[in-house]
Protein backbone atom coordinates (compact mmCIF):
# COMPACT_ATOMS: atom_id res chain seq x y z
CA UNK A 1 0.00 0.00 0.00
CA UNK A 2 1.57 3.49 -1.25
CA UNK A 3 1.32 5.88 1.68
CA UNK A 4 -0.92 8.87 0.47
CA UNK A 5 -0.43 12.60 1.47
CA UNK A 6 -1.31 14.19 4.93
CA UNK A 7 -5.15 14.52 5.23
CA UNK A 8 -6.49 16.77 8.17
CA UNK A 9 -8.49 14.41 10.37
CA UNK A 10 -11.71 16.67 10.35
CA UNK A 11 -11.28 17.26 6.56
CA UNK A 12 -10.93 13.91 5.16
CA UNK A 13 -10.41 10.11 6.63
CA UNK A 14 -6.15 8.46 7.43
CA UNK A 15 -6.76 5.89 4.75
CA UNK A 16 -8.77 5.95 1.40
CA UNK A 17 -11.60 3.52 1.09
CA UNK A 18 -8.94 1.59 -1.64
CA UNK A 19 -6.53 1.40 1.11
CA UNK A 20 -9.03 0.46 4.00
CA UNK A 21 -10.09 -2.51 1.48
CA UNK A 22 -6.51 -3.84 1.22
CA UNK A 23 -5.77 -3.80 4.51
CA UNK A 24 -9.14 -5.61 5.66
CA UNK A 25 -8.36 -8.51 3.03
CA UNK A 26 -4.88 -8.35 4.50
CA UNK A 27 -6.25 -8.89 8.29
CA UNK A 28 -9.00 -11.75 7.18
CA UNK A 29 -6.22 -13.71 4.97
CA UNK A 30 -4.62 -13.74 8.13
CA UNK A 31 -7.39 -15.02 9.92
CA UNK A 32 -8.60 -17.86 7.35
CA UNK A 33 -11.36 -19.07 8.87
CA UNK A 34 -12.19 -17.15 11.96
CA UNK A 35 -14.83 -18.60 14.14
CA UNK A 36 -17.68 -17.20 17.35
CA UNK A 37 -15.49 -17.62 20.58
CA UNK A 38 -18.92 -17.95 22.37
CA UNK A 39 -19.90 -21.54 22.60
CA UNK A 40 -23.37 -22.06 21.62
CA UNK A 41 -25.34 -25.04 19.79
CA UNK A 42 -28.42 -23.50 18.07
CA UNK A 43 -30.21 -19.81 17.93
CA UNK A 44 -31.49 -19.52 21.60
CA UNK A 45 -28.07 -20.62 23.09
CA UNK A 46 -25.84 -17.72 20.46
CA UNK A 47 -28.79 -15.14 21.65
CA UNK A 48 -28.31 -15.67 25.01
CA UNK A 49 -24.70 -15.75 25.03
CA UNK A 50 -24.33 -12.65 22.63
CA UNK A 51 -26.53 -10.92 24.94
CA UNK A 52 -24.99 -12.02 28.08
CA UNK A 53 -21.62 -10.82 26.55
CA UNK A 54 -22.28 -7.34 26.75
CA UNK A 55 -19.53 -5.33 28.79
CA UNK A 56 -18.37 -8.85 30.07
CA UNK A 57 -15.56 -11.51 28.20
CA UNK A 58 -16.22 -14.13 26.05
CA UNK A 59 -14.26 -16.64 28.49
CA UNK A 60 -16.74 -15.16 31.59
CA UNK A 61 -20.04 -16.10 28.88
CA UNK A 62 -18.42 -19.59 28.64
CA UNK A 63 -17.80 -20.29 31.98
CA UNK A 64 -21.27 -20.01 33.17
CA UNK A 65 -23.30 -20.78 30.02
CA UNK A 66 -22.92 -24.90 30.25
CA UNK A 67 -24.64 -24.56 33.75
CA UNK A 68 -27.33 -22.12 32.73
CA UNK A 69 -28.16 -23.97 29.21
CA UNK A 70 -28.60 -27.50 31.47
CA UNK A 71 -30.75 -25.81 33.64
CA UNK A 72 -32.94 -23.68 30.98
CA UNK A 73 -32.45 -25.45 27.50
CA UNK A 74 -35.19 -23.99 25.81
CA UNK A 75 -37.46 -20.10 25.51
CA UNK A 76 -40.22 -21.96 28.03
CA UNK A 77 -37.79 -23.34 30.53
CA UNK A 78 -36.14 -19.59 31.11
CA UNK A 79 -39.21 -18.04 31.04
CA UNK A 80 -40.38 -20.47 33.76
CA UNK A 81 -37.75 -20.22 35.48
CA UNK A 82 -37.23 -17.36 38.44
CA UNK A 83 -35.38 -14.53 37.61
CA UNK A 84 -33.18 -14.60 40.64
CA UNK A 85 -32.48 -18.67 40.07
CA UNK A 86 -31.12 -17.36 36.48
CA UNK A 87 -29.23 -14.41 38.06
CA UNK A 88 -27.94 -16.70 40.85
CA UNK A 89 -26.19 -18.78 37.58
CA UNK A 90 -25.03 -15.70 36.05
CA UNK A 91 -23.76 -14.13 38.80
CA UNK A 92 -20.02 -13.64 37.84
CA UNK A 93 -20.88 -11.33 34.87
CA UNK A 94 -20.81 -7.85 35.04
CA UNK A 95 -24.81 -6.47 34.83
CA UNK A 96 -26.07 -10.03 35.49
CA UNK A 97 -29.40 -8.86 37.70
CA UNK A 98 -30.08 -6.56 34.65
CA UNK A 99 -29.30 -9.93 32.53
CA UNK A 100 -31.23 -12.17 34.46
CA UNK A 101 -34.83 -10.08 33.84
CA UNK A 102 -33.80 -9.53 30.00
CA UNK A 103 -33.17 -13.40 29.80
CA UNK A 104 -36.77 -14.24 31.25
CA UNK A 105 -38.58 -11.62 29.70
CA UNK A 106 -37.22 -12.49 26.04
CA UNK A 107 -37.58 -16.17 26.75
CA UNK A 108 -41.18 -15.22 27.38
CA UNK A 109 -41.33 -12.75 24.07
CA UNK A 110 -40.00 -16.08 22.16
CA UNK A 111 -42.39 -18.28 23.59
CA UNK A 112 -45.68 -16.44 23.77
CA UNK A 113 -44.91 -14.58 19.76
CA UNK A 114 -42.60 -16.57 18.10
CA UNK A 115 -43.44 -20.43 18.78
CA UNK A 116 -40.62 -20.38 21.46
CA UNK A 117 -38.26 -19.87 18.37
CA UNK A 118 -35.51 -17.37 17.49
CA UNK A 119 -36.78 -14.66 14.73
CA UNK A 120 -34.28 -14.72 12.02
CA UNK A 121 -34.89 -11.17 11.37
CA UNK A 122 -32.85 -8.01 13.05
CA UNK A 123 -35.88 -5.99 13.19
CA UNK A 124 -37.69 -8.66 15.32
CA UNK A 125 -34.47 -9.68 17.36
CA UNK A 126 -34.33 -5.90 18.43
CA UNK A 127 -37.60 -5.88 20.19
CA UNK A 128 -36.04 -8.37 22.45
CA UNK A 129 -35.16 -7.13 25.71
CA UNK A 130 -31.55 -6.59 26.07
CA UNK A 131 -30.47 -7.11 22.56
CA UNK A 132 -29.53 -4.22 20.12
CA UNK A 133 -27.89 -3.76 17.25
CA UNK A 134 -25.10 -5.26 17.91
CA UNK A 135 -26.38 -8.65 18.92
CA UNK A 136 -28.67 -8.97 16.54
CA UNK A 137 -26.36 -8.72 13.54
CA UNK A 138 -24.37 -11.36 15.72
CA UNK A 139 -26.90 -13.92 16.22
CA UNK A 140 -27.97 -13.76 12.36
CA UNK A 141 -24.53 -14.08 11.37
CA UNK A 142 -23.71 -17.00 13.67
CA UNK A 143 -26.99 -18.62 14.06
CA UNK A 144 -28.68 -18.03 10.32
CA UNK A 145 -25.56 -17.24 8.07
CA UNK A 146 -27.07 -13.80 7.37
CA UNK A 147 -24.25 -11.62 6.33
CA UNK A 148 -23.37 -8.59 8.61
CA UNK A 149 -21.12 -6.78 9.93
CA UNK A 150 -21.43 -6.39 14.01
CA UNK A 151 -19.37 -3.95 16.20
CA UNK A 152 -17.93 -4.65 19.03
CA UNK A 153 -15.42 -2.57 21.26
CA UNK A 154 -12.46 -3.57 19.16
CA UNK A 155 -13.43 -2.91 15.58
CA UNK A 156 -14.84 0.31 16.43
CA UNK A 157 -11.76 1.21 17.58
CA UNK A 158 -9.70 -0.16 14.38
CA UNK A 159 -12.00 1.75 12.14
CA UNK A 160 -12.19 4.81 14.02
CA UNK A 161 -8.03 4.52 14.79
CA UNK A 162 -8.13 4.62 10.56
CA UNK A 163 -10.49 7.70 10.74
CA UNK A 164 -12.80 5.96 8.49
CA UNK A 165 -15.62 7.49 10.88
CA UNK A 166 -15.36 9.88 13.21
CA UNK A 167 -14.24 9.46 16.88
CA UNK A 168 -17.79 9.95 17.96
CA UNK A 169 -19.49 7.54 15.65
CA UNK A 170 -21.94 4.99 17.03
CA UNK A 171 -21.66 1.41 16.24
CA UNK A 172 -24.43 2.07 14.30
CA UNK A 173 -22.81 3.94 11.92
CA UNK A 174 -19.45 2.38 12.16
CA UNK A 175 -21.03 -0.66 10.49
CA UNK A 176 -22.83 0.79 7.89
CA UNK A 177 -19.51 2.72 7.21
CA UNK A 178 -18.12 -0.89 7.06
CA UNK A 179 -21.09 -2.46 5.11
CA UNK A 180 -21.00 0.22 2.72
CA UNK A 181 -16.65 0.02 2.09
CA UNK A 182 -17.26 -3.91 1.36
CA UNK A 183 -19.00 -5.73 -0.86
CA UNK A 184 -21.89 -7.42 0.26
CA UNK A 185 -21.34 -11.10 0.88
CA UNK A 186 -20.92 -13.75 3.45
CA UNK A 187 -17.68 -11.98 3.78
CA UNK A 188 -18.88 -9.45 5.94
CA UNK A 189 -19.19 -12.49 8.51
CA UNK A 190 -15.23 -13.18 8.14
CA UNK A 191 -14.67 -9.39 8.41
CA UNK A 192 -16.33 -9.22 11.93
CA UNK A 193 -15.06 -11.91 13.09
CA UNK A 194 -10.99 -10.96 11.73
CA UNK A 195 -11.23 -7.40 12.92
CA UNK A 196 -12.09 -8.26 16.52
CA UNK A 197 -9.62 -10.85 16.64
CA UNK A 198 -7.01 -8.57 15.03
CA UNK A 199 -8.10 -6.23 18.11
CA UNK A 200 -7.82 -8.10 20.70
CA UNK A 201 -3.55 -9.66 19.49
CA UNK A 202 -2.52 -6.86 17.51
CA UNK A 203 -4.43 -3.69 17.80
CA UNK A 204 -5.09 -3.44 21.43
CA UNK A 205 -6.46 -0.38 23.48
CA UNK A 206 -3.28 -0.63 25.23
CA UNK A 207 -0.02 -0.76 23.25
CA UNK A 208 -1.10 -1.99 20.26
CA UNK A 209 1.54 -3.57 17.65
CA UNK A 210 1.71 -4.38 14.44
CA UNK A 211 2.06 -7.91 12.84
CA UNK A 212 5.88 -8.84 11.65
CA UNK A 213 5.99 -7.80 7.94
CA UNK A 214 6.27 -5.02 5.67
CA UNK A 215 2.87 -5.26 4.48
CA UNK A 216 1.71 -4.27 8.18
CA UNK A 217 4.32 -1.42 7.67
CA UNK A 218 1.48 0.84 6.91
CA UNK A 219 0.22 0.69 10.00
CA UNK A 220 2.85 2.84 11.56
CA UNK A 221 1.94 5.89 9.36
CA UNK A 222 -1.92 5.83 9.06
CA UNK A 223 -3.29 4.01 12.54
CA UNK A 224 -4.12 7.10 14.90
CA UNK A 225 -2.95 5.44 17.68
CA UNK A 226 0.37 3.91 16.93
CA UNK A 227 1.38 7.52 15.99
CA UNK A 228 -0.13 8.11 13.00
CA UNK A 229 -2.17 11.01 11.16
CA UNK A 230 -2.75 13.20 13.39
Amino acid sequence: MKIHPSLAQEEAPFVTDAEAKQLFDQIMALYPDPQPTLHAEDPFQILVAVMLSAQTTDVAVNAVTPKLFAAYPTPADMAAAPVEAIAAIISRLGLYRTKAAHLKALSDILVKEYAGKVPNKAADLVRLPGVGKKTATVVLSDAFNIPGVAVDTHVSRIVKGLGLVPQNATPVQVQARLEALMPPSSEWIKLHRSLIRFGREYLRARDPQVPAGTQWAFLETHYLPLGGKS
